[in-house]
């Protein structure tokens, strides 16, 4: 019965089923939600300017906006832009190409983006709403080619694989993160408490929570193993795998 009702989905076409919920609108949701993000994120990012605020305090970490952090250049002159005791690696490069504004920004989202989008969960939220193959369970997909059929994620799809290695750069900005918190809950070298510092702490706490919640990090430290009560490496292995397994099944989140 179920083999019958799945060949006759198919056969009807894309966003054809027999499912009465609305399966539509998570895909939807989808497809505003990172559509919206990535337009906001390379504007942001093209901006260059107004990412550091320390209202004049001196001794204060200041305020610096995630999608800069962390800073490994600065250009002086630049409206907003912080100190240049701030930058990893001092002053903006002379050879950096005039028609791209000097932003600090475009020189470390690449590690965090890859991370992000060949995430599992990603891929399969874009594979839905955007490639529509399928763009839910038992729901019409786009139709293939015949004779290639479904290879899976091989020829250019092979590029998620970078997922597992971005995965330990992506570890680094969760502790700059950090640290920029920290620097931000000090005014004129004494503690001090805003609304910047509270967004900045949660931040880094968040993505934390989401990082160590992916799938690579559970199979790191909770897998790659066929045998967990055969050593006390496994044992730990598998507490580890608890432990990363509660923040995964929340990792949508």
């Amino acid at each position: 019965m179920s083999s019958n009702a799945t060949i006759a989905i198919r056969s009807i076409g894309f966003a054809k089923t027999l499912r009465k919920d609305k399966w539509w609108l998570y895909p939807g949701l989808v497809v505003f939600g990172l559509t919206s993000f990535l337009i906001y994120g390379f504007w942001s990012a093209w901006q260059a300017d107004f990412y550091w605020y320390s209202a004049g305090q001196g001794g204060f970490g200041g305020y610096v906006a995630p999608f800069y952090s962390p800073l490994l250049f600065i250009k002086e002159g630049v409206a907003g832009a912080a100190p240049m005791e701030h930058a990893i690696f001092g002053a903006w490069p002379t050879w950096w190409p005039s028609w791209i504004p000097p932003s600090p920004s475009l020189l470390i989202l690449a590690v965090p983006g890859i991370f992000r989008f060949t995430c599992y969960y990603y891929r399969k939220a874009y594979y839905r709403a955007f490639t529509g193959t399928p763009p839910a369970c038992a729901v019409g997909s786009l139709p293939r080619k015949r004779k290639s059929g479904y290879k899976g994620e091989t020829g250019l799809m092979l590029v998620q694989n970078l997922h597992r290695y971005a995965m330990y750069f992506a570890m680094i900005y969760i502790v700059v993160f950090f640290y920029d918190a920290y620097l931000s809950f000090f005014r004129n070298g004494e503690f001090g408490l805003g609304v910047g510092s509270i967004l900045l702490l949660g931040n880094p706490i968040l993505l934390a929570g989401y990082s160590f919640g992916c799938h690579s990090i559970r199979h790191l430290l909770g897998g790659s193993r066929d045998c967990y009560s055969c050593s006390m490496s496994g044992n730990i292995a598998h507490k580890n795998g608890k432990i990363i397994g509660w923040l995964n099944q929340r990792h949508e989140l």
